[in-house]
Parts: structure tokens; sequence; C-alpha cells
């Protein structure tokens, strides 16, 4: 049960970070889900690094969300202005 709330909370985390940060990403429901539980993982990881949260405790809702902006962010810098979405 742990495995699908994980999954389904990482799908509305990554729905969130694509309202926040608009743009032409084409991402289907499995990328968003997989963008959604990356950036969980990367606020608990970097908030266990400056000491906000104790080892194997996780990152916040909003913290998940931020995770993941910054994600989406770096994902579209990466891509470039000129790629296409099939890329």
């Amino acid at each position: 049960m742990g495995l699908l709330w994980t999954i389904l909370l990482g799908f509305v985390v990554g729905l969130v970070a694509r309202a926040v940060l608009p743009g032409t990403q084409s991402l289907g429901i499995i990328l968003t889900t997989l963008l959604g539980i990356a950036g969980a993982f990367a606020a608990g990881f970097v908030g266990q690094s400056l000491g906000w949260y104790q080892m194997g405790e996780s990152a916040g809702f909003i913290a998940s969300v931020v995770g993941a902006v910054v994600l989406l962010f770096v994902v579209g810098k990466l891509k470039g202005p000129g790629a296409s979405a099939g890329s």
C-alpha cells in the first residue's frame, strides 16, 4: 500500500509542479508521476543535507512540489528552447 500511496502522491506533486511552471513540456501521466516522485526524493535529500529532516524522514508536500519544479526547470533548460517535444 505504501508504494501505491507514493505513486499517487508523486502524480499529484507532478501535476502541481507543471501548473506552477507552465510551458510547452509534453509529459505524459507516467513522466509526470516520475517527476513528482523524483522531486520528493530530491527535496528529502536536500532537506537531510541541510539538517531540516532526520535520516529516514520524508519531505513534506510543499518541499516535494518545490523539488519537482526545480527538476522541471532544469530539464527545460537542458532541452533548450529549440528542442522539439519528441526529442
